[in-house]
């Protein structure tokens, strides 16, 4: 279904709705996912992008685009240190300069997801999955406690294990999908470099399952760094949709030394930009993106710098966002509560009252 922007709206949904009104369709339970927001300043461009594609075809008219508890406790409201930018000469993308010319503000790492994908091709969208049932198994562990963790994701301070494995996920589908891995030999440190061949090797297995992230983390002798993590936001995928995520944003600064790269199979661009950059090219109709991924550009956007973000993580609202469907005036009506910019009329509605 068309929209006037770059809104991600399956022309599906609305029979959907309708259903799920009627109590036709019973929701699916969602699964328990993680996605990081890779900050950095400064120069950018290190997949070799600058400005995306999309963005750059719709306003050359090429093509149509449719309008996504070993280390010691410490507070979750620490502000984690943002590393510093890889060293050497890099160009930063088309978009990413100040008025004299020179490099100029924060920016965020995101992927564009294959057409072919399930659940949101085309989209754009950052690095994160699913979490693996053996992101439980113990890990040698930076950072806040397990049980501080729980609490600040909004569950129970018995669920620590279960906090631990939303916090392994996001690392984890971070090394998997864009090459970053916010490990270190000590707690205090992060590997440089995950360039070579047996880091590849290493991330291939995570990917196929053959190798828990637990074992990985083992076999090198590495820390995992939550502290290093921000915990952003935290979206439920609509109850009337097929596949199913209750998703944690978190936000991180890139390592020094370590580069992005397009590791995954599920995206076919990768791309550094600055979050107003990339809101623009949605507001635009030229970037394909859902709810969590503009409105998150958008949060950032209000943010100079990576210490800023980081910064105002510690107080961010991590109330859960979750589609609501009512009709109204003989129309079904789509919201998002808090994101009034969403909401979606759709006419000729039948059914129950609310979804």
């Amino acid at each position: 279904m068309s929209t006037t922007n770059g809104q991600w709206y399956p022309p599906e949904w609305p029979e959907r709705i309708r259903l799920l009104s009627a109590g036709e369709l019973t929701p699916v339970t969602p699964r328990r996912a993680a996605t990081v927001l890779l900050l950095r300043d400064g120069p950018d461009g290190t997949d070799g992008q600058d400005t995306p594609q999309d963005a750059r075809d719709a306003r050359n008219g090429d093509g149509e685009h449719s309008p996504d508890e070993l280390g010691a406790p410490e507070r979750l409201d620490t502000v984690p240190e943002p590393a510093e930018a890889p060293e050497g000469p890099e160009t930063p993308p088309e978009g990413l300069r100040n008025a004299a010319g020179a490099a100029d503000g924060l920016a965020v790492y995101m992927l564009r997801r294959r057409a072919s994908m399930a659940f949101a091709g085309g989209a754009y969208a950052y690095p994160g999955g699913s979490v693996d049932p053996r992101d439980e198994r113990m890990v040698t562990w930076a950072g806040p406690s397990r049980a501080q963790w729980a609490r600040r994701l909004g569950l129970d301070p018995s669920e620590a294990t279960q906090a631990q494995a939303i916090v392994c996920a996001a690392v984890r589908e971070t090394f998997e999908e864009a090459g970053v891995l916010l490990a270190g030999p000590t707690p205090h440190t992060v590997v440089a470099d995950t360039t070579g061949d047996d880091w590849e090797a290493d991330r291939a297995a995570l990917v196929a399952r053959d190798l828990s992230f637990a074992e990985f983390l083992d076999r090198r002798g590495l820390v995992l760094r939550s502290d290093l993590l921000g915990c952003w936001a935290r979206w439920i995928t609509p109850e009337f949709e097929p596949r199913r995520y209750d998703t944690w944003f978190f936000v991180a600064a890139l390592p020094r030394g370590q580069r992005t790269r397009n590791a995954s199979t599920e995206a076919d661009r990768t791309v550094w930009i600055r979050p107003g950059d990339a809101a623009d090219g949605y507001d635009r109709g030229e970037l394909l993106m859902m709810p969590p991924t503009i409105a998150t550009l958008r949060q950032l956007a209000a943010h100079g710098s990576v210490a800023d973000a980081l910064a105002a993580a510690a107080d961010r609202d991590l109330t859960p966002v979750l589609a609501q469907a009512r009709v109204e005036n003989g129309e079904l009506v789509l919201s998002w509560p808090g994101h009034d910019e969403f909401t979606k009329h759709i006419p000729g509605a039948t059914g129950g009252p609310s979804a």
